[in-house]
């Protein structure tokens, strides 16, 4: 049986810029004040959310040491550090490991993809190089390439291979890795209108693109069934779903930053290609976020 990095709601966090597309440290520091003083249970940096395929080597490396600085042990920081490159990841790994995350999320492949062998190889070379748990990530919307249960067994043998965030929106799929992997691999929803449901397939929680906006109400979703109160994890899972997908009415993270934006916090704009929203697009996510009160 392996321990997972954490229960709960991790959020996958931002990473706030100022208008000229310089990182804004500062930014980040109260978002992450933010999120542990409304019961984030981790923080994923550098991930999708946090804009990682435009960040410099440089700057990847440097977010990733202020979020782990300045969070200070209170919740376990996970770092993204995946890479189509195998040596680039098991460089950016080890470093991140040296650091002081408590984790890596390592993404699939992407472009230059590769075969389910493939993943096993890259992900192994990965997992021997470091001494802290990986995650791995499963989102073949964005990367093309699918990690089929098959090969999440195999790659649950190792010992650092601790878990998968999964964002294939397969409920099937994700049952069957339970079935297959049992306790020896961690599952968490990478989709926000698939928390409970992923519970129910014997997920520890959640890595969200939600809880940048709303941590404690996230945070709860999960916590409510893990308690053993399915009725009302479900209930709250319905209860914000509707914001859930306003906040991917455009490509993430581009919404969830302009939500961010909204309620005062800093966050910025995305790096091109990542655009700014239509007007029709901004005023759908405001009106659903003053039906949450999150705005007036």
């Amino acid at each position: 049986m392996k321990k997972p990095v954490f229960t709960g709601a991790g959020v996958a966090i931002v990473t706030p810029m100022h208008e000229d597309g310089s990182v804004n440290y500062d930014a980040l520091k109260k978002l992450i004040d933010f999120q542990i003083n409304n019961h984030t249970d981790a923080i994923i940096i550098c991930g999708t959310t946090g804009e990682s395929s435009t960040l410099t080597d440089e700057e990847h490396r440097e977010v990733i040491k202020c979020c782990i600085d300045y969070t200070a042990g209170r919740v376990p920081v996970i770092a993204g550090t995946g890479s189509n490159d195998t040596a680039y990841a098991i460089d950016l790994s080890k470093e991140a490991c040296s650091l002081g995350a408590d984790a890596v999320l390592l993404v699939t492949p992407y472009y230059n993809k590769t075969s389910q062998r493939g993943l096993v190889a890259h992900f192994t070379a990965i997992a021997d190089a470091v001494d802290k748990p990986v995650i791995l990530y499963n989102v073949p919307s964005r990367t093309g390439v699918n990690i089929l249960p098959d090969t999440a067994l195999e790659l649950s043998k190792h010992p650092l291979v601790n878990g998968v965030k999964e964002a294939s929106g397969n409920i099937s799929q994700i049952m069957k890795i339970h079935a297959l992997c049992g306790d020896e691999l961690n599952i968490w929803s990478g989709n926000d209108d698939q928390i409970t449901p992923i519970l129910a397939c014997g997920g520890k929680g959640v890595i969200s693109v939600l809880s940048n906006v709303m941590p404690q109400e996230t945070h709860d979703i999960v916590q409510a069934y893990l308690d053993g109160d399915a009725a009302k994890s479900t209930a709250l899972q319905a209860k914000y779903l509707e914001l859930a997908n306003a906040l991917f009415c455009d490509v993430n993270p581009i919404p969830v930053k302009e939500a961010l934006n909204l309620t005062g916090f800093e966050a910025g704009p995305c790096r091109l290609p990542l655009y700014e929203m239509s007007e029709a697009n901004k005023a759908h996510l405001a009106d659903v976020m003053k039906k949450y009160g999150l705005i007036q």
